[in-house]
C-alpha cells in the first residue's frame, strides 16, 4: 500500500504538525514597509545583502575581464573564442542585474562603486593577451565563482529560499561556463 493513500492518522507520527505560524503572519502586517523582508528572515537580511554584494562585485569584474578578452583576443581560434567571451560577459551582466534587484528587494543598496571593486570580488581581473592565458584566467574565475556560489547557497539555505533559488540559478550558468571554457582549453 502506498503511504500517500493512508489516512494521516495511520502514517508515521510526526514530531509536530504541519501548521503555519499565525503569530509570524500577524507580525508581517505590522511591518509592511519592510517589503520582501519578513520577520523570520530579517535577522539575516544584512548578512545576505553583504554576500550578494560580494557576488555582484564578482560578476562585474567578470564582465570587465570577459569584455577585455573579447576585444583583445588574437590568433587562429580567436574569433570563435572571442564570441564565446562576449556571450559569457552578457550572461555575467545579467547575473549582476538579478543580484542587484534582489539586494534592493532585501532593503539593501547594490554596490556598483568601482572603488574597491576588486577587493569585494571573489575573482580576479586579468589582462592577458594570449588566448590560452585568457582561457585559463576565465576558467579559474568561473571555478572560483562556482565555489563561492556553492558556499553562499549553503549559508543562505533555509534563511532565504528566494535568494537561495537565485544563487542556484546563477550557479547552473557558472558551471556551464566552466565546462565550456575547459572544452575550449583542450582544443
Amino acid at each position: 500500500m502506498n503511504i500517500a493513500s493512508l489516512p494521516l492518522s495511520d502514517q508515521a507520527p510526526m514530531t509536530r504538525p504541519l501548521e503555519l505560524d499565525h503569530a509570524a503572519l500577524q507580525r508581517v502586517h505590522q511591518q509592511m514597509q519592510d517589503g520582501a523582508v519578513t520577520p523570520a528572515m530579517s535577522p539575516w537580511a544584512a548578512d545576505i545583502v553583504r554576500l550578494l554584494n560580494g557576488a555582484l562585485a564578482t560578476e562585474l569584474v567578470c564582465v570587465l575581464r570577459y569584455k577585455r578578452h573579447h576585444f583583445t583576443a588574437t590568433g587562429l581560434n580567436a574569433p570563435a573564442v572571442a564570441a564565446e567571451f562576449m556571450v559569457h560577459a552578457n550572461e555575467e551582466a545579467g547575473h549582476a542585474d538579478r543580484l542587484a534587484a534582489r539586494i534592493v528587494q532585501l532593503g539593501g543598496e547594490p554596490d556598483f562603486s568601482p572603488e574597491g571593486l576588486l577587493d569585494r570580488s571573489h575573482a580576479a581581473y586579468d589582462a592577458a593577451l594570449d588566448l590560452k592565458s585568457m582561457l585559463r584566467a576565465n576558467l579559474l574565475a568561473e571555478r572560483v565563482a562556482v565555489e563561492a556560489y556553492r558556499q553562499m547557497i549553503a549559508l543562505v539555505a533555509d534563511k532565504d529560499p528566494t535568494t537561495r533559488r537565485l544563487l542556484e540559478d546563477i550557479l547552473v550558468d557558472e558551471e556551464e561556463h566552466a565546462d565550456e571554457l575547459a572544452g575550449l582549453l583542450e582544443r
